[in-house]
């Protein structure tokens, strides 16, 4: 596309651009364009020549590393061909607004799903806090089914790392896990490896759920560390 950063600044909108920077600290390179014109625009560009796209477009701009991802998510290929842009998009994503988007764009993992396992289980085992964050926000897009949850739990309780964000998403998982497999999860809860500040947060996000009923919120809440 023809002057995308010229685009981008023209779609600029300066109260969004604050907003949005206090929701993504240390991001210092958003320009403020909504997500839903960054997927307008890469669903355009995926229609096109995308591979050219994505060997010559610039990083320089929070939107334009979004705009990638996005572009890989739309992109029509087949799935190696897929996961090798994926493999080459995962260490771009340096805050938690591209990695979810780009995460919950992917929508190729629901027919693909036992390659993507394979696929990011490097990643949960990486040091880097958003290449975590990653696997982890793919497993809670895609995976958290009959077929995966009792490996789901098991592979949560590996999940190690300091960082605020790979934290957040895996309370992020189990709060999820909770609502549709409350038992199993439950029985997690009892018995499990995780830190502290992560399991009180798992506690957390399950109360803030709406799907859970309130005499089982008290039973959470009761539950804390």
């Amino acid at each position: 596309m023809n002057n995308l950063k010229d685009k981008l600044f023209e779609l600029s909108d300066e109260k969004y651009k604050k907003f949005h920077s206090g929701l993504c600290p240390n991001t210092d390179n958003i320009i403020g364009v909504r997500l839903p014109k960054l997927r307008e625009i890469a669903k355009e560009i995926a229609k096109g020549d995308w591979r050219y796209f994505l060997a010559t477009s610039s990083n320089d701009y929070y939107e334009e590393v979004m705009i990638n991802g996005l572009v890989i998510a739309y992109a029509k290929c087949d799935v190696d061909e897929k996961l090798n842009y994926i493999e080459s998009f995962v260490p771009k994503i340096d805050n938690w607004a591209i990695c979810d988007s780009f995460c919950n764009s992917l929508k190729f993992v629901n027919k693909n799903k036992e390659k993507v396992w394979e696929f990011i289980q490097p990643y949960l085992k990486s040091n880097k806090e958003f290449e975590i964050r990653f696997a982890v926000v793919i497993i809670l897009n895609y995976y958290i089914t009959e077929d995966y949850i009792d490996l789901i739990l098991e592979t949560l309780d590996e999940v190690k790392h300091e960082g605020y964000y790979v934290k957040m998403a895996v309370a992020w998982a189990i709060s999820l896990c909770f609502v549709k497999f409350e038992e199993k999860t439950m029985n997690y809860l009892k018995n499990n490896k995780l830190d502290d500040f992560t399991y009180n947060k798992s506690l957390q996000k399950i109360c803030e759920s709406l799907r859970v009923d309130k005499d089982t919120k008290a039973i959470i809440k009761s539950m804390k560390r």
